[in-house]
């Protein structure tokens, strides 16, 4: 067994970790014979030295498999898994999965739940009545097999060094490092075992990355890990210095996403979601880019995607006719509208400001054991960009407890710049990184 001390002591002054050694390192520490001490000197040696394209690939194979890993071999067909960095109004997973399952891609999908500003994808499925993301292997390979999709909770234990190396992340200031964030993620995609991943890197206000060169520094680590590991892998880097859709909270955002399955959703969402649906047919074989572009549009026009949805609600213990009829979720008891200060356009938005406020109205939690209110969160009505009157209404606010709103609306209109403007231009898609390189737009 190598010294962790030694591991330690090279890493420090810049040298390269094995794979013996980063084997050992892992092994050690999800045993319990490395202690968190040592370990969080490690990370910190990572933060300030870094690690090259070998280093992370090793790291993120030996966390995906220092636990169970999924073998999806039972599902016929070519599966292909995308993931989010994550962001505000982000129902992506509800649109795109049924699109490209509805085309004959299977989706066999593990996602979280939301956590600080941003939102997950259990807890916006868990806002449909009965519907259930804790499902045995055996039943979520026959739902995939059967409609082609299935989104479920992370099962057993997997990627058990990602969960005990976050932890000390979180407390050691070390979350922010390239090679740590990229092998996290990457070491959950690997174990959950599709032949290809589409990524979505979120660059903005309410990202992780903040800045676009961040952004696709990451993407093009990921891309490396996931090629390197034998995966089909892309990344598109997307906006989210502005909440993608109206919609910030899980009924709400559920609703907004069967609009945009049907066609009639908002225009960036709509958009983000065909340049990502198109990725993930494209990475299934099933043509250009161009052309799983039109046959996502297809599939939205014509109703298949969204039976797709209701098909999936149905097999998880869902209620399917709340797919057909969203105006069956509970209105929130309580609205307020928050309404503009000043004449003028809107220049910035704070996206993270904005999540937080939809949290603190009961759509997020600030601990894991928090309960969620589903009913509860933010439609926007007012953009980044758009010109606005005074007391013109920016949002419509929504909760089960009147207590919670005067916090939240003044944590939201401080979200909100105003000014004589103009706003500057910005993209929703501003780059795709492969293997190849990066194709900026």
């Amino acid at each position: 067994m190598i010294r962790m001390y030694d591991l330690i002591e090279k890493k420090k002054h810049g040298g390269e970790l094995s794979r013996e050694e980063i084997h050992d390192m892992v092994a050690g520490f999800v045993a319990g014979d490395i202690p968190d001490y040592q370990m969080s000197a490690m990370l910190m040696a990572i933060y300030f030295q870094g690690m090259n394209a070998e280093e992370t690939t090793y790291l993120t194979m030996e966390m995906a498999h220092s636990g169970d890993t999924a073998d999806l071999s039972g599902i016929a067909g070519i599966k292909v898994d995308k993931h989010s960095t994550g962001g505000v109004g982000d129902k992506t997973s509800l649109v795109i999965g049924p699109i490209a399952a509805s085309l004959g891609v299977k989706i066999a999908k593990m996602s979280g739940r939301g956590l600080g500003h941003t939102g997950g994808t259990l807890d916006k499925l868990e806002s449909i009545p009965g519907l259930t993301t804790s499902i045995d292997k055996e039943r979520f390979f026959e739902i995939v097999n059967e409609t082609g999709i299935a989104i479920i909770g992370q099962t057993g234990n997997m990627v058990p060094a990602d969960k005990k190396l976050y932890a000390l992340r979180d407390v050691t200031a070390t979350v922010d490092s390239v090679p740590l964030i990229a092998s996290s993620i990457m070491s959950k995609k690997l174990a959950a075992g599709s032949d290809a991943i589409v990524l979505d890197v979120k660059t903005g206000s309410g990202a992780f990355m903040k800045t676009l060169d961040d952004s696709i520094a990451l993407a093009k680590e990921m891309v490396s890990i996931g090629t390197g590991a034998g995966r089909k892998c892309c990344a598109l880097i997307t906006d989210m210095d502005v909440p993608l859709g109206h919609a910030v909270g899980n009924a709400m955002e559920v609703t907004e996403a069967v609009q945009t399955l049907r066609g009639e959703g908002p225009a960036d969402l709509t958009e983000v979601c065909l340049q990502l649906a198109s990725n993930m047919l494209y990475m299934a074989e099933k043509g250009t880019i161009a052309e799983c572009r039109s046959m996502a549009e297809k599939a939205m026009k014509d109703g298949s995607a969204v039976k797709v949805l209701a098909e999936m609600v149905k097999a998880q213990g869902g209620d399917p006719e709340y797919i057909y009829d969203t105006s069956r979720f509970a209105a929130a008891k309580v609205a307020g509208e928050v309404k503009a200060p000043a004449d003028g356009c809107i220049t910035h938005i704070d996206t993270e400001g904005c999540g937080i406020a939809a949290a603190m109205l009961g759509a997020g939690r600030a601990k894991k054991e928090d309960m969620i209110d589903y009913s509860a969160g933010i439609y926007l009505r007012k953009k980044y960009g758009e010109t606005v009157r005074k007391g013109d209404v920016l949002a419509v606010l929504y909760t089960s407890d009147e207590k919670k709103l005067a916090a939240a609306s003044e944590k939201f209109l401080a979200s909100y710049t105003i000014s004589d403007g103009p706003a500057e231009e910005k993209k929703l898609v501003y780059a795709r990184v492969t293997a190849d390189g990066v194709e900026r737009f």
